[in-house]
């Protein structure tokens, strides 16, 4: 049986959202084969990220169960995505089948479990209203799903908090050197950094603090980068290409940034390293202009890649 024109642009939306996202350069995007789920891409950087999702416009109670299970029972995915059709009775399915599962050994996967409700009345027919909601779904999919999926949960507070050392440059070089070498012990990170053992100590502690770095030890000691902590080195390279003025015109990338109250746009490039600081945005800007000009971190390139459709 054809699936509805809402069924089927619910589901490339989807799809078209993370590849465009993807122009950000921060992952390449690569789309699945539409076998067992509606839409399936993989994201790619250091890491593998499968995102798989169903789309609920004209299932019954038993269509349903079966798009939860299908969706869960996924081992691969490290997002589940639900596509579902606002109503009450979905609604109340979806709660009940989510509850029945934090009954079982697979409770751990409903965390993957993202759900966006459509407007019952959604018409594909009505091109203002495909406008609108292909807005909404870009706006949540992106705040959701990417940061925490692509950007391993990174938020405006982490950033704010990243920009507010006032070492210039430090927390940028040391989160390079760990992202490269590992931490073996403070003294060989001492002697590769040039820094002494207070500032260094303090930093570290600083950036375990807001999640950058983590540890299996609960005070820290072996440190390695986080996901949020790659995401803000990838990023950071990102603006050094803004500062040198070999970014170009990335409106994924400027969305991205937006969310995490990174507005670039509105600092020249040529006074970075001279700026006012009375913004994280200017504060994370001179500490992307000193690290680049301390010649202190080894930038990660960019991942620009057409999306395969």
């Amino acid at each position: 049986m054809p699936e509805s024109p809402e069924h089927e642009f619910l589901s490339d939306s989807a799809l078209k959202i993370m590849a465009s996202a993807a122009r950000s350069g921060l992952y390449t995007y690569k789309e699945g084969a539409r076998k067992l789920f509606d839409f399936s891409c993989d994201l790619r950087k250091d890491w593998s990220k499968v995102i798989s999702g169903q789309t609920l416009w004209k299932h019954d109670r038993d269509g349903i169960d079966k798009d939860l299970r299908t969706l869960l029972t996924d081992e691969n995915a490290a997002a589940a995505v639900y596509v579902a059709r606002h109503s009450t009775t979905n609604r109340g399915r979806v709660s009940e089948v989510a509850g029945a599962y934090r009954a079982t050994p697979m409770r751990e996967r409903l965390s993957r479990l993202r759900v966006f409700w459509i407007p019952n009345d959604f018409d594909a027919d009505d091109e203002r209203a495909r406008e609108e909601t292909y807005k909404y779904l870009k706006e949540e999919m992106t705040r959701d799903l990417l940061m925490h999926v692509v950007l391993g949960g990174l938020t405006p507070q982490d950033v704010s908090r990243f920009a507010g050392s006032r070492r210039p440059g430090y927390p940028l070089a040391i989160l390079s050197h760990i992202r490269l070498n590992g931490f073996g012990s403070l003294a060989g990170a001492r002697k590769a950094l040039g820094l002494s053992d207070i500032i260094l100590k303090e930093e570290i502690q600083r950036l375990f603090i807001i999640g950058l770095l983590e540890s299996d030890e609960v005070i820290g000691g072996r440190y390695k980068v986080s996901d949020s902590g790659n995401a803000m080195l990838d990023i950071c390279s990102r603006l050094r290409d803004y500062l040198n003025e070999s970014l170009g015109d990335n409106q994924e990338f400027e969305h991205i940034c937006h969310l995490l109250g990174i507005d670039y746009g509105t600092i020249e490039p040529s006074v970075a390293i001279d700026l006012d600081f009375r913004s994280p945005t200017a504060l994370l800007l001179h500490h992307v202009a000193q690290a680049d000009s301390d010649r202190s971190v080894e930038w990660p390139e960019p991942y620009f890649a057409l999306p395969s459709m």
